[in-house]
């Protein structure tokens, strides 16, 4: 049997909240919700999400693949989850308790035959997923609310274009290593458990390059600059991380490529706020405007502009809805907000003051009788 040391050390059953009897569908069912919970698209900037999201995948892979999960269960039968070998110590099984002193060094060593990279794990046992990159995209408010197609420039590990990522000159093929079988691995048979350790003659990768190609000496990967088309959507927030699957780094000996994590900056309008879908914008009236009622023209993002009936009494600070003219995405559409602002003039011709004057002397009810009652 085959077990990966993580296999020791956790409980998927507890991570998808399921009971070690759950059924393929109940194990499936909680994996999508947790999964959509926690879902690097769905928490932008999260990374705690993140990685939660990457612990309920890895629960999932082995739960969901038959053969993984019956190996998994039987591993957890005699692992620190089980008490090596159940509670009853069987005949010819470790009775180790999980508290043991340095049982994960020896488990550790166990897996790799004493030979351990940073992190404890096994160096270049078969094909590795390539690793996640980053990259800044500044957008105007406009092209973030509207959504667009952009073209990214970066320099960062890609696969090599001399020899198509083999690491082989061209010309030459790598060929299987004959120690592993080009398995990358072989197998420790130590009793009760079967380990596989990386093969010490290829390293782990299951194949042997007799003539290294000259340009990536190898690795089939070498860093150059390169183009990502990207599409964004309509209403992107500034800070945002749009993950591009399969555009990060290339995968290693077989492995799929990582992933690119594209961060949006979104520089500020001249005019326009945002309050998640729906545009905010202040807009100044007279007074006039505001005491009798009247209608506005105030401009949208879109450069058309539309009518806005304020009825008479309109307060300062008073909030409009003007409906479908905020940020519109292919399911719905947000709405412009707009905040009346009173104008007081600071000067005043001859013949405002007097109409000024006449309206103060008329016999209106004090503001502030409240004040005083």
């Amino acid at each position: 049997m085959t077990a990966q040391r993580e296999w020791f050390e956790k409980d998927y059953y507890k991570i998808l909240g399921v009971a070690d009897t759950a059924t393929p569908k109940e194990i499936t069912k909680a994996y999508r919700k947790l999964a959509r919970e926690s879902h690097p698209d769905a928490n932008p900037g999260n990374s705690a999400a993140e990685d939660r999201f990457k612990e309920i995948s890895a629960a999932y892979d082995v739960l969901n693949d038959e053969a993984k999960h019956k190996e998994y269960d039987e591993v957890r039968k005699m692992g620190p989850m089980g008490g090596f070998g159940g509670s009853g110590g069987q005949p010819g099984g470790y009775n180790f308790n999980a508290g043991d002193a340095g049982l994960g060094d020896l488990l550790g060593q166990m897996f790799t035959g004493g030979r351990q990279r940073r992190g404890g794990a096994a160096s270049g046992v078969g094909p590795r997923r390539g690793g996640d990159l980053e990259a800044s995209l500044t957008l105007t408010f406009e092209d973030a609310a509207k959504g667009l197609t952009t073209t990214l420039h970066l320099t960062a590990d890609t696969q090599c274009s001399t020899c198509n990522g083999s690491g082989a000159k061209p010309g030459t093929m790598p060929h299987a290593c004959g120690n592993c079988g080009g398995r990358g691995v072989v197998d420790d048979n130590q009793g009760f458990f079967s380990f596989s350790t990386p093969c010490p003659v290829c390293q782990g990768s299951g194949t042997i390059i007799d003539t290294p190609c000259p340009t990536c000496r190898g690795t089939g990967v070498e860093r150059r600059p390169r183009e990502v088309n990207v599409r964004l959507p309509a209403g992107v927030a500034d800070g945002q991380r749009i993950r591009l699957k399969g555009r990060g780094a290339p995968g290693r000996n077989g492995g799929p490529p990582g992933d690119l994590f594209v961060v949006c900056k979104v520089a500020p309008h001249r005019l326009f706020g945002r309050d998640g879908k729906n545009l905010t914008l202040k807009v100044p009236v007279t007074f006039a405007e505001a005491v009798l009622g009247a209608t506005i023209q105030v401009p949208s993002l879109d450069g058309l502009p539309v009518s806005l009936r304020l009825k008479p009494g309109t307060q300062p600070g008073s909030r409009h809805r003007i409906k479908g003219k905020g940020i519109i995405s292919s399911s719905d559409a947000g709405d412009l907000i707009v905040t009346v602002d009173v104008v007081v003039p600071t000067t005043l011709s001859d013949d405002e003051r007097a109409a000024v004057e006449q309206l103060a002397a008329a016999d209106t009810p004090s503001p502030r009788q409240h004040l005083s009652d």
